[in-house]
C-alpha cells in the first residue's frame, strides 16, 4: 500500500458512493453534517487499515 497521506485519502474519496456525493452539497446543515462526519469516517477507515499494514 501506499505510504503518501495524501495517496491514502484520495483512494478513500473515489469511492464515496453518490449519496453521499449529494449530502455534502445539501442545503441541509444536518444533512451536511452527517456526510461530513461519514466521510471523515471513510478516510479515517483507510487510514488506521494503512497504518496495521
Amino acid at each position: 500500500m501506499k505510504d503518501d497521506p495524501q495517496a491514502l485519502i484520495l483512494e478513500a474519496v473515489e469511492r464515496i458512493p453518490d449519496w453521499l456525493r449529494r449530502d455534502l452539497a445539501s442545503r441541509d446543515e444536518a444533512t451536511r453534517q452527517r456526510a461530513n462526519e461519514t466521510l471523515a469516517g471513510m478516510i479515517a477507515s483507510v487510514l488506521v487499515e494503512h497504518a496495521k499494514g
